[in-house]
C-alpha cells in the first residue's frame, strides 16, 4: 500500500444518491485545497464551494470540510467533499482531484487504506478497525450493537486489561528467578497461583463471549440434507417465510444448492437446501449431489431430514452423513410430514424432532433447538462481535495459561517454563489488537475492507 502518498476514494456506496462523499487523506493537504478552490479552508468548518474543470466550467457545487491531522479519522490531513450523488458526477470530481493532485502524488486508495492509516497512526487499534468493517456488514440489530461496542473499544479494553494482569504476573515470576532460594515462599506470599487462576477465569469468560460474538458476526452455516422428497425445500420455504425453492412431488426437483439467509432471534442463519442424496445416473443431478456433500463438509449444523415413513435406506444415509461431518459439527434429526401421522405414532417417535413443513407444526421448537445446538446463549448486555482470528488467538492463549498452571504447580524447577508460557499467552492476546501482528497478516485483513474505508 502507498502509505506515504496522499490517497483519494469515493466513501459512499455505488449508485445514485442525494449525496456522494469523496475523501482525500495525506500528510499535508493545504496545497491540494488551494489547487481545488484557490483558497485556504478553515479546519472543521463546512464550506459551500464550486469545483471547476480546467476550462473554468463548474463541475459541481459541493460542501468541503478540512480536518487537520492528527485531529482526523486517519491522523493525517483529511479533505471531505460532499457532492451531489450521481456516479458520473463523482467520477468527474475524482478525475479533477487526481489532475490537480498529480504533483503531490495523489493516488486512488486501496481497499481499507483509510482505516489502515488510522490504525498505523494509533487512532484506533486493530479490533476497532475490524469493527468498522463489521458494522458495515452487520446482518442484524444485535450484530450492529456488538460491532458498535467493539468500535468504541469495549473488546480492546477487555483484551488490554487481561494483558496487563499477565504482565504483572510475569514481572512477579521473572523477578523471583533472581532469588531461587526464596522463590517458593515469595510466590506464595504474592498469591501468584491465585492471580493465575483469576487470569484463567477471565480468559474463559472472554472466550465464551468471543464464541457468541463470532456467531453474531458470521452467522451459522446450516445445511438441510436427506433423501429426495423428504421436504427439504418445503422446510427452507417455511423458515424463510416465502417460496424461495421450487417444491413438487417429483423426486430430484432440487438439482443444485439453494441458499437463503434469515435471522432467528437476531442470529444470522445461512440455510443451504441441498439436492436429495441418492444414487443417480443423471449427470446434472449427480453434480448437484456432489455439491450437497461439499456443503455438508463445511457446515456448522446439519439438519438431517426424513419423512414420517422412514426407511432403512434413510438410516444408511444418516450414517454416511455422520462420516462426512467436519469437527464439532452437530446433527439435528428431523422427521417431517408429522401431519400425516396419527396421535399414537407421534407419541412413539421420541428420538427425533417431529415437524410439518406444510402446516408449521414444530417449527418454533425447531428454531430454539437450532440455537441451542450452535451454542447461542441468547442476547447479552455488552455483547461484542468477534472473528475466527480473535477466537483462535484466545484459544491459543488459554492453552498456554493451562500449561503455565501446570508448571506453577511443579515448584522451583519449572518457574522459567512458567514465565515462558505466560509470555506466549500474552503474545497471542497482543495479536488480537495488533500489538504483535505480522505485516502480511495485516495486509490480508485490510484488503477485505471496501474501498473508501
Amino acid at each position: 500500500m502507498t502509505r506515504k502518498l496522499p490517497i483519494i476514494a469515493v466513501a459512499t456506496a455505488p449508485g445514485k444518491a442525494g449525496v456522494g462523499v469523496i475523501r482525500i487523506s495525506g500528510k499535508n493537504l493545504s496545497a491540494m485545497t488551494n489547487a481545488l478552490f484557490q483558497r485556504n479552508l478553515s479546519p472543521r468548518q463546512a464550506n459551500l464551494l464550486t469545483l471547476c474543470d480546467e476550462h473554468g466550467q463548474a463541475i459541481d457545487q459541493l460542501i468541503a470540510i478540512y480536518f487537520v491531522g492528527p485531529a482526523s479519522f486517519t491522523g493525517e490531513d483529511v479533505l471531505e467533499l460532499q457532492c451531489h450523488g450521481g456516479p458520473q458526477l463523482l467520477e468527474l470530481v475524482m478525475k479533477r482531484c487526481l489532475e490537480l493532485g498529480k504533483d503531490e502524488g495523489l493516488v486512488i486508495a486501496e481497499p481499507g487504506e483509510f482505516t489502515l492509516r488510522a490504525y498505523l497512526n494509533n487512532k484506533i487499534d486493530l479490533t476497532q478497525a475490524e469493527a468498522i468493517a463489521d458494522l458495515i456488514d452487520a446482518q442484524s440489530e444485535a450484530a450492529v450493537r456488538g460491532a458498535a461496542r467493539s468500535l468504541q473499544g469495549a473488546f480492546s479494553d477487555d483484551i488490554n486489561n487481561l494483558i496487563d494482569e499477565i504482565t504483572q504476573l510475569r514481572i512477579l515470576v521473572e523477578s523471583t528467578l533472581d532469588f531461587p532460594e526464596e522463590e517458593i515462599e515469595f510466590l506464595e506470599n504474592a498469591q501468584a497461583r491465585q492471580r493465575l487462576t483469576a487470569v484463567k477465569e477471565k480468559l474463559q469468560a472472554l472466550r465464551a463471549g468471543a464464541k457468541q460474538g463470532k456467531i453474531l458476526r458470521d452467522g451459522i452455516q446450516l445445511v438441510l440434507a436427506g433423501a429426495p422428497n423428504v421436504g427439504k425445500s418445503s422446510l427452507l420455504n417455511r423458515l424463510a417465510g416465502e417460496e424461495v425453492a421450487i417444491v413438487t412431488p417429483i423426486a430430484g426437483t432440487t438439482r443444485d444448492r439453494v441458499k437463503e439467509s434469515i435471522t432467528i432471534d437476531g442470529v444470522p442463519m445461512h440455510i443451504i437446501d441441498t439436492a436429495g442424496l441418492r444414487e443417480t445416473t443423471d449427470v446434472v443431478e449427480a453434480k448437484g449431489i456432489e455439491r450437497s456433500w461439499d456443503a455438508i463438509r463445511l457446515a456448522d449444523l446439519v439438519i438431517f431430514l426424513t419423512d414420517a415413513h422412514s426407511t432403512s435406506q434413510q438410516d444408511d444415509l444418516k450414517t454416511q452423513i455422520l462420516r462426512e461431518l467436519p469437527p464439532k459439527c452437530a446433527v439435528l434429526e428431523l422427521v417431517n410430514k408429522a401431519d400425516l401421522l396419527d396421535k399414537s405414532s407421534k407419541t412413539a417417535s421420541s428420538e427425533a424432532l417431529l415437524i410439518s413443513a406444510k402446516t408449521g407444526e414444530g417449527i418454533e421448537e425447531l428454531k430454539q433447538k437450532i440455537l441451542e445446538l450452535v451454542g447461542w446463549a441468547g442476547p447479552q448486555e455488552g455483547a461484542i462481535l468477534a472473528r475466527r482470528r480473535h477466537l483462535d488467538c484466545i484459544e491459543r492463549a488459554a492453552e498456554h495459561i493451562e500449561k503455565s498452571e501446570e508448571f506453577a504447580a511443579n515448584g522451583n524447577n519449572s518457574l522459567e517454563l512458567f514465565a515462558e508460557e505466560l509470555s506466549l499467552a500474552q503474545r497471542h492476546l497482543g495479536e488480537i489488537t495488533g500489538k504483535l501482528l505480522p505485516d502480511d497478516l495485516l495486509g490480508k485483513i485490510f484488503s477485505q475492507f471496501c474501498i473508501g474505508k
